[in-house]
This record gives C-alpha cells, structure tokens and sequence, in this order.
C-alpha cells in the first residue's frame, strides 16, 4: 500500500469531520467549517514552505516556487464546499492532492511555481449560483451576484463580510496574466470508469448545462370542500411536468435532465397546493441539443398551465456552454499515464467542474479518478488507494513534463 495515497485518504476523511451538522458532511459556502478546513489547509500549505492567503471570495490560495524566478505559475486545484449530506471526497481531494503534487515538485527539485487554490464554492447550495470562487479567479465575477441571498435572507454581500472579507477587493483576486494554466483533480461521479476498470481518466470536454427554476402558480384552497373539476393544482401540475421532463431526456440521446428540489406552498396535508418551484437541470455535450431540450421543456410547462388555468413562469440561473479542455495539456496528461504504465482513457465530464469556468481564462486540464459504484454526493462515496496512487504516478510525470519546458 502506498503510504502517501493512503495519507491522502486520511486528511480527506479528517477534512470530512468539519462539518456543519454533527454525523453528517454538510458544508456550504462561507459557513464556520469553512474557517476549519482553512486553518487545517494552511498549516500544510505553510510546511511545505508555501505563501498562503485568502482572497476576497474565500478561495485559500497557498504559492510554492522552487525560485523566486520559477517564473510562470501553474494552478492546481477544487473546492472545498459540499453538498448537504455529501461523501467526503468531492472537491476535497483536488486540493489535497494538490498539495501532494506541490510535495513531489519540492522533493524532485522542479523549476515550476505551483498555487494551489481550495475553491471556496462550486456546488451553489447556499446562493443558489454554482462556482462562485472560481468565478472570481477567472475574472468572470459579475458583482450583481452579490445581491443574492440565501435561505436566511442573507446577501452575498454580507456573507463575504461576516467572514471577515471585501467584496470590494473581488476583481483584485482575478488570475493575472502570470497564471500559465489550471489542472483539477476530480473523482469521476459517475460509473465509466468504474465500468471499465480503469483508475484514472484524463477528461476532454464538460458538457454544458443549464439550470433553472420553474415555478407553477394556481390557488391554494380547502381540500374537502374544493370539488376536483374546480382545483387549480400547482403540485399537479408540477407532477405532470416531472413526468414531462424524464420522458424528454430518456427518449433523446446523450441528454440528462433533472428535477432535483420541489418546494410546495402552503405544504400542507388538507390544502391544495397553491405554488410549486422546482429546480430543472439540462445537460448535453451538444450545445444546440440542450438548449433545445429546454425550450421544448419550457413549452411543455407553459401549455400544460395553459391547460389547466394556471401560470407558469421560469428563471435561468445558468446557462454553461460545453467546454474543451486545452489539447496541449490534455496530451500531457495522457503521455503522463503511458508513461506511469496505466491504460491511456479520455472521457467527456457529464458534471460541472470549475475547470469549465477556468478554461474560459487560461489553458485548463482535468484528471478523473474512478468513483468505486460510480457513487458521489452521497456518504457512500469512496476512493481506492491504487487510484489515488496512480493519479500521483500520472502528477510526476505531467509536472515533470511542465518542468522540462522550463528547464
């Protein structure tokens, strides 16, 4: 057994203990485990002779230059948010590994300059807006999100400064034109490579996704003295819908389609449901394919309230073109694998990274993981130790391949 895949393994399971809700992995954006895994993160960061700091949206970003004339740097890293009730490597265990490439460039010496960069959020639970620290590194930050406000009432704005940070230094956190590129290590969350008995994967393209609201409005009334012929039923208008949705995606190639939350008001058991909004989330390695799946979805919302004497209404919370990952350091990392002896596999991201938003800036590369039952955002989740040794195999040889471009 390799003794640094398996510490790998450990920090991400202590990682895993700082939590907002005790036997459970909950931790959203800006919460106190946050300041915990920031603390935990930088004291490894600072032995390894690493320059820490935290930028204006939260993202801990630790510099490590074998010179003070590395020159260029290499960005490496993912998030540190989760989803509630989550596993405890998603994100997590990027960024310690990371760090453990950063180790293997300071025991070998290489002439390359490494900022390791723990995303403060990617998965967009608490403001309902996903990579919002990438977001910011990229230069990419629209300062209109910071009127967003979360379950509490809480605005963006003020969570940055709660945490003892300023919204107004965001756009100094922006990447500089010294960031040669960004590489994220990522478990798979999903069951190809598993599938294939593969351990890791270098990835190509992230299909593209959008994500909305929809919400169904009809009146909320008594529901033994409504008769049935006189109901304006958002929830059952909302299930139709639903049913709508999977049928859609199953009946068409390549795409995935989601409804994944449902808030009903009033909710409660003796009144008929007067308003219902719903998540949809559409995903497709063609662009042109998803944004017709959701116009035809949007259509189908909108005659079947029509229908029922009903409104329906929608907001796009995000519209993400499939992304390219950079051909030269995809080519890096396939090399690198030959090299390490393991089974050369590229693969498309079926989930959003940051790597997606990062590419929109700088040369992006994205190494996967195999997920053992192809299961993630769940407590099940697990990671092999020959997978994560051999994803450090791969890390020598690619950052050796970086070094020797200097060299």
């Amino acid at each position: 057994m390799s003794d640094r895949a398996t510490r790998v393994i450990e920090e991400c399971r202590k990682i895993a203990t700082m939590s907002e809700e005790q036997g459970r992995i909950t931790r959203r954006f800006l919460s106190s485990p946050v300041r915990d895994v920031h603390t935990h993160l930088r004291s490894h960061m600072e032995a390894l002779d690493m320059t820490v700091r935290v930028d204006a949206a939260g993202n801990l970003r630790g510099l490590w230059q074998s010179s003070p004339s590395s020159g260029k740097r290499w960005l490496i890293g993912s998030h540190i948010d989760t989803v509630p009730d989550a596993g405890a490597f998603d994100g997590v265990l990027g960024v310690v590994l990371a760090l453990e490439w950063v180790r293997m460039a300071k025991e070998l010496s290489l002439p390359i300059a490494i900022e390791v960069i723990a995303f403060s959020e990617e998965e967009g639970v608490r403001f309902g807006v996903p990579f919002i620290g990438s977001r910011v590194v990229a230069g990419r930050f629209d300062r209109g999100l910071l009127e967003l406000r979360d379950a509490n009432g809480v605005s963006l704005d003020a969570a940055l400064r709660d945490f003892g940070l300023n919204p107004e230094a965001i756009s100094d956190a922006a990447a500089d034109d010294n960031a040669a590129g960004f590489v994220e290590i990522h478990i798979e969350q999903g069951p190809v490579l598993e599938a294939e008995g593969l351990s890791v994967a270098a990835v190509n393209s992230i299909v593209g996704q959008s994500r909305l609201t929809v919400e169904f409005t009809g009146n909320a009334n008594h529901a033994g003295t409504t008769p049935m012929s006189l109901r304006y039923d958002a929830l059952a208008a909302a299930a139709e819908w639903i049913s709508i949705v999977e049928k859609h995606a199953r009946a068409t190639s390549g795409l995935v389609a989601t409804v994944g939350r449902v808030q009903v008001k009033p909710n409660a058991g003796n009144i008929i449901p007067g308003s219902v909004e719903l998540s949809l989330d559409v995903r497709h390695a063609r662009d042109h394919e998803r944004r017709a799946a959701v116009e035809e979805l949007l259509d189908a919302a909108q005659s079947l309230a029509d229908r029922r004497g009903i409104s329906a209404t929608w907001t796009i919370k995000m519209d993400e073109p499939a992304v390219p990952m950079d051909e030269s350091l995809t080519s890096y990392l396939a090399d690198a694998m030959e090299v390490a002896g393991l089974p050369v596999k590229l693969m498309q991201s079926g989930a959003g990274h940051d790597a997606m938003v990062m590419a929109a800036r700088m040369p992006t590369a994205m190494l996967f993981l195999r997920s053992p039952g192809g299961i993630s955002h769940s407590p099940a989740e697990a990671v092999r130790v020959e997978d994560v040794e051999a994803s450090l195999c791969v890390g020598q040889r690619f950052l050796d391949r970086l070094a020797a471009e200097v060299r």
